[in-house]
């Protein structure tokens, strides 16, 4: 998983909660399920996947977390598709700088209960790990816990891109060709990781709005657990948020109805209720 302190955050999700995701994932019928948790950056995804893998450790179970960011396609592949397609394409984030190949095949060692190598990106660098340094995981897992900012979340319509959202899109992408590259590669290149997925569970924050926030209490995590290392400034933050802030919105609006479980979150990032069955 990537490197993802939680000094900004040490409130842990409740143990209940962290009980009925594990189980709700084990009593699927895959003997390797993959739960799947989505929400927007900075909801605590890392820290529930954490938590769900201490549990099942516990319990005596083989188990791992993995984060789709661990995927994006390395630096220097996606300066390739900023010079063949869309400049704001060499940033990470969006649908269509992820190495999808890389995440299936991760998946589906797993499921086959093969030994596999666990990806890493390095957020601070903007720069895959080094495949050597990847850890490997060795025996069969009873489970893997894949997380990441919109698993699980549908493509727009066409007509819902013709509108820039956000200074980003405006100036730019004024004539919609990053956007509608995304919401393409959306469409056609992500439901087959879905598929993959046996629960997926969403955190749901009570609005975008906390989100640039949130990211910035998570760089400055990033930054304290990596001192001499640079990290994005306030301004610089508030601009990459733009990137993801479209297909954001899109899993706000659309998870809900297709999420196994939805647990609503408050500007804390605390669930609003206590776990229920």
């Amino acid at each position: 998983m990537s490197p993802a302190p939680h000094s900004f955050s040490q409130r842990r999700f409740a143990p209940a909660l962290v009980a009925q995701a594990l189980d709700d994932a084990l009593a699927s019928a895959s003997s390797t399920p993959v739960l799947a948790i989505s929400g927007v950056q900075g909801s605590g995804k890392s820290t529930l996947a954490g938590q769900i893998v201490e549990l099942a450790r516990s319990r005596g179970l083989c188990a791992a977390a993995v984060s789709i960011d661990d995927t994006y396609l390395t630096r220097a592949q996606r300066q390739r598709l900023a010079d063949r397609i869309h400049p704001l394409l060499a940033t990470r984030g969006p649908p269509g700088t992820h190495d999808l190949a890389l995440a299936m095949a991760t998946l589906d060692a797993a499921k086959a209960g093969q030994s596999f190598p666990l990806p890493r990106f390095d957020k601070l660098a903007d720069e895959r790990v080094p495949e050597a340094q990847w850890k490997r995981i060795e025996q069969p897992l009873d489970l893997l816990v894949f997380e990441g900012w919109f698993l699980g979340t549908p493509a727009e319509a066409d007509e819902a891109l013709r509108t820039p959202l956000n200074a980003l899109e405006r100036d730019a992408d004024a004539d919609g060709t990053w956007r509608r590259w995304c919401n393409q590669a959306l469409a056609e290149h992500y439901p087959a990781l879905w598929q993959r997925f046996d629960r997926l569970w969403m955190l749901q924050p009570p609005s975008f709005a906390v989100v640039p926030h949130w990211r910035w209490q998570q760089e400055q995590a990033l930054q304290q657990a990596s001192p001499g290392r640079s990290s994005m400034t306030r301004p610089q933050l508030e601009r990459f948020v733009q990137f993801y802030e479209r297909i954001s919105r899109q899993a706000l609006r659309t998870l809900p109805e297709i999420a196994d479980r939805v647990i609503a979150l408050d500007a804390q990032r605390q669930p609003l209720v206590d776990a229920q069955s």
